[in-house]
């Protein structure tokens, strides 16, 4: 008996069905298993930035193992090319061809060569090589030198081995092959961040992008005070032994604990076990210290980490490496048996021995630490009650009003998609509608909202709890115990491109900087664009985002009919359909390290209504067309 949910499929499963593909072509047909999604550049985690990290992890190699001091970058942002220069022992010059194009193939198999390498597996270079359009490679060994170059990771020049007179290294340029990634484009703060944690972790190390130079002198401590976003409640306390580093201090106004952690040099965004080993490691000495059982929440609540480690052999969880899963700081042996540290045990008897001497030592940092721990415990145990009927009332509300609809993959599961999850949060029942429609319901959710949510600048948690329009909307993320649970790697707000459109982004943005400042802070919010005009004949049609797009589209269509968009709804959602696909246009919302979050809200949205009229009289301007602009 046939099921009738049994899809029939092709039955010509033969020899001809078995398909080989050389190693370029195989990182070309299927680029996320190598370096995650493609992206255009909008998100700090999408491809031309790890391909730039891969290149960069290898020169990092380099300096650990005592080769080279300086490392040179360059992104030529008209050109799209990416330059890179180390000065350490260079690539073999016999292998230099392997080295960038034959998986399975690399000096990183040897751990006696590279002890305690970001890249364990040569995988790197080569996906650089293969998912970009101009690659050259360099390398320079005492007075000889050889390049190669590739387009689409095929060979197309090789230089032969030849007299040179520059210092020892390996120079790699590219171009992302735009077939791959479409119009992308490289977002310079999030390369300047990047370059800056390569400093931070290197002590010593000089790096020059775009010949600005780049250098820490006191490592993660550096880090830490140059990121944090308010004043720390204590001194930063810095630690610091053997293959362990740490720099910590609590703030206000945070509801979790926030880590930068690395591994070896990989920014680990999502953690692992050695981050895992701190926090309850943490924990534990803080409660023997005050000799009292805390709960780690109140503990660690506030808490801002800057975490290194660096291990034999790393095992990741992928090849983009943001989560580590190494339980060992060396692999194991061949017959299974491991006698190097627990990581765990490691980094807790290092915590024993100086966090719990230097509380002893500094006791207004322990009193500064257990006034926090207290408030903490305080304000868990106010809201507890009204947390959970939040909860509940939030549960209810999204049956009946179906405020969110969601996607069917989620960014906190395991598919490899999930780094495409994207939640849209409009206004209005007609900009969701078209949305809902145009949306891939695989990776886009969408959330309504019921016109303008309240002003958080002013106001509790506790009444974050009690609004329902905030309540729902920080349930739908998921993220009121942490970014470990957020439901979209993308939270984008899309709003009309008016006065209240505008109003509704800042007290948006106003909500998330008050209560979840961490989502901002690794990247995850966005604001989207949609075109302001259509310009179109019978033979094309042409969107336009800016003024000088629209005259260009004009100038550049007879007769043409032009229709101005004031807000989402009025877009259909076939057209939706080219403004929120692989053509999205995202403008990711960034905090600068010298970002002042408090003054800028007080300004903005506190209470100053005699101010904030002042700076809006004295900021107007009058367009051509007669209509009002605030500058």
């Amino acid at each position: 008996m046939e099921d009738d949910n049994i899809i029939p499929i092709n039955n010509d499963y033969d020899e001809s069905s078995i398909i080989h593909l050389e190693d370029m072509e195989h990182i070309r047909l299927r680029p996320g298993m190598y370096i995650g999604k493609l992206g255009d550049g909008s998100s700090h985690d999408d491809g031309i930035y790890v391909l730039i990290k891969e290149v960069i992890d290898n020169a990092i190699d380099e300096f650990t193992s005592g080769f080279g001091k300086r490392i040179n970058v360059k992104i030529d942002f008209g050109e799209r090319r990416v330059s890179i220069r180390d000065f350490g022992r260079g690539i073999p010059l016999g292998s230099i061809i392997d080295a960038v194009s034959k998986l399975n193939t690399g000096a990183k198999y040897d751990s006696k060569v590279f002890q305690k390498s970001v890249g364990l597996n040569g995988v790197g270079t080569k996906a650089v090589n293969a998912l970009s359009s101009y690659f050259k490679v360099m390398a320079v060994r005492d007075g000889k030198c050889r390049y190669a170059e590739f387009a689409d990771g095929k060979l197309t020049k090789d230089s032969g081995v030849i007299d040179c007179g520059e210092e020892n290294g390996t120079l790699v340029e590219f171009i992302p092959d735009s077939k791959l990634f479409g119009n992308y484009h490289f977002v310079n703060e999030y390369v300047e961040k990047r370059i800056w944690n390569y400093a931070y972790l290197n002590k010593g190390l000089t790096l020059y992008y775009n010949d600005k130079r780049y250098y820490s002198k006191n490592g993660l401590l550096d880090l830490l005070e140059h990121n944090m976003d308010g004043e720390g409640l204590y001194p930063v306390v810095h630690i610091k032994e053997g293959d362990f580093e740490c720099a910590f201090t609590h703030v206000n106004g945070q509801s979790n604990d926030y880590y930068y952690s690395f591994v070896n040099g990989q920014h680990t965004t999502e953690g692992g076990t050695h981050q895992s080993a701190f926090r309850e490691g943490f924990a534990r000495v803080v409660r023997d210290f005050f000799k009292k059982d805390y709960d780690p929440a109140d503990i660690r609540q506030g808490l801002v980490c800057a975490l290194c480690v660096r291990i034999q052999e790393p095992v990741f969880e992928a090849q983009t490496k943001t989560k580590l899963g190494s339980t060992h700081l060396a692999p194991n042996k061949a017959d299974g048996t491991n006698d190097s540290p627990v990581l765990k045990t490691y980094v807790l008897d290092i915590l024993k021995r100086n966090l719990d001497n230097y509380l002893h030592m500094n006791a207004a940092t322990a009193d500064a630490m257990l006034q926090k721990i207290i408030q903490n415990e305080k304000e868990r145990k106010s809201i507890a009650g009204i947390k959970k009927i939040a909860r509940e009332s939030s549960k209810k509300a999204s049956l009946n009003n179906r405020k969110l609809r969601d996607c069917h993959i989620h960014y906190n599961s395991n598919h490899m998609r999930r780094l495409e999850t994207t939640i849209f949060i409009t206004e209005g029942d007609s900009a969701s509608g078209s949305i809902t429609k145009s949306r891939d319901v695989a990776t886009q959710a969408v959330f309504s909202l019921r016109g303008k949510p309240k002003n958080t600048y002013s106001i509790s948690k506790v009444e974050v709890y009690k609004n329902e329009e905030l309540n729902l909307l920080h349930n739908a993320l998921d993220i009121d115990d942490g970014m470990d649970n957020l439901r979209y790697n993308n939270v984008v707000i899309a709003t009309d491109a008016d006065v209240d459109g505008m109003h509704i982004r800042l007290l948006l943005l106003t909500f998330f900087l008050r209560f979840y400042p961490e989502l901002i802070r690794t990247g995850h919010v966005y604001i989207l664009q949609t075109p302001l005009y259509r310009v179109r004949n019978k033979q094309k049609t042409t969107y336009c985002y800016t003024e000088d797009e629209r005259i260009a589209a004009i100038n550049d269509t007879p007769n043409a009919e032009i229709t101005r968009f004031k807000g989402l709804g009025e877009i259909s959602p076939d057209e939706f359909k080219n403004f929120i696909g692989k053509d999205i246009r995202l403008d990711p919302v960034l905090l600068h390290k010298d970002f002042d979050t408090h003054g800028v809200l007080s300004f903005y949205m506190g209470e100053n209504t005699v101010e904030r009229r002042e700076f809006i009289m004295d900021n107007l301007r009058v367009e051509d067309d007669e209509s009002i602009v605030v500058a």
